[in-house]
């Protein structure tokens, strides 16, 4: 969720001490101190590098201070979302979410979230009981919250979208199937329109979003802009999403999650069945069918979410379109040949993506084509 061409992005220190051998994202436990701002960046930052695999071609465009911000978003949905995902019984998985949850909402209560070295050692408040006298707040001994504190302090992030990505996680957890297109679209806004609508936090909007209403009917209410605005990064997340369903739709098959609407399978005569070796048993005629319905709705989600881009500044934009750009050409791939995704994942070579990232620079990447291209790789 890539921004003008020869922008440096330096490599931050490492993170040093016991949260340095932590697995990308996980929380430490609390230690002797609060976790000083930089290293909890650091920590980030080393997250969106090993992590993301299409997310950092964009976020390496934003400047330093959007860039660690966004980094800090991304290290905790990384988390949460690794959480949905991890083995173990249910019950112990929506636990853990649970903690997510009351840790974000402890974060409110910490103060000192903007200072440059560290954060305070807060106090108690809703969802989460205190510390106790003299004991650090577990959020100043957590990387991804002391981050995600101070971003918070320095850009208007709604923080109450992380809730709504619990709460798709949990419905994962809990084995959630969707009966129609505006079922799946509700799961989809949960998890990645929430993102897009924390991402719009960290970019603000570009002075000129304001001057008129696109008509040129004259001045606009600023209000209006925004909802207009938190609109479009929602339905941009809605798209991104549809379309790691359709990349993914063989891995979580066997994983048991079902993504697809029941009226959508039954519609084109699909079950989604495997047989033993792991593959689909529908005939390949009706899944192609089917995946390329399913693109092409998720086409239409990239048109609305895609007039994004003129409301934000020109390094925002790029970075927004580096990574639409990456996963609709990602999508023009799996419409194009569907065999390749119902035989496993798909993804673009790297070079692939930096071109895409490229074009997002100079404004190219609103004219990219919708069908793959050799050097894209499987």
């Amino acid at each position: 969720m890539t921004v003008p061409g020869a922008i440096p992005d330096p490599v931050p220190e490492p993170l040093a001490g016991a949260a340095a051998d932590l697995p990308a994202g996980r929380a430490p436990r609390a230690g002797p101190g609060p976790m000083p701002v930089s290293r909890a960046y650091g920590h980030c930052e080393r997250v969106v590098r090993t992590r993301a695999r299409n997310f950092a071609y964009g976020i390496r465009l934003l400047p330093p201070p959007k860039r660690r911000a966004l980094s800090a978003v991304y290290a905790l949905a990384r988390r949460i979302d690794d959480l949905g995902d991890e083995a173990g019984p249910v019950a112990g998985r929506l636990e853990r979410l649970e903690r997510e949850r009351e840790l974000l909402r402890a974060l409110k209560t910490v103060p000192g979230s903007s200072g440059p070295d560290s954060m305070g050692p807060g106090s108690s408040g809703p969802g989460y009981s205190g510390p106790g006298p003299g004991a650090v707040h577990p959020v100043t001994a957590d990387p991804v919250l002391v981050a995600l504190g101070d971003a918070a302090a320095r850009f208007p992030l709604p923080l109450e979208a992380f809730e709504d990505l619990i709460d798709g996680c949990a419905a994962d957890v809990a084995g959630a199937r969707y009966r129609c297109h505006d079922d799946l679209v509700g799961y989809c806004r949960q998890v990645a329109g929430s993102i897009g609508r924390l991402s719009l936090g960290v970019f603000g909007l570009a002075g000129g979003a304001y001057g008129d209403d696109g008509t040129g009917g004259g001045p606009v209410d600023g209000e209006l802009v925004l909802r207009r605005a938190a609109g479009r990064a929602d339905a941009l997340g809605v798209a991104l999403q549809l379309t790691n369903i359709l990349r993914d739709l063989r891995e979580d098959r066997c994983a048991e999650r079902v993504y697809l609407p029941a009226d959508d399978l039954r519609r084109f005569g699909c079950t989604l069945g495997l047989d033993a070796r792991g593959d689909f048993t529908d005939p390949p005629e009706r899944l192609a069918g089917l995946i390329r319905f399913e693109a092409a709705r998720a086409l239409g989600w990239y048109a609305e979410g895609m007039r994004l881009i003129p409301l934000l500044d020109r390094r925002s934009a790029a970075c927004t379109a580096a990574m639409a750009g990456i996963y609709r050409r990602l999508l023009g791939r799996i419409a194009t040949d569907p065999a390749r995704v119902l035989a496993g994942r798909l993804s673009l070579a790297p070079w692939v993506k930096a071109m895409v990232a490229a074009r997002a620079v100079t404004g190219a990447a609103q004219a990219e084509p919708e069908a793959g291209s050799q050097g894209e790789s499987p």
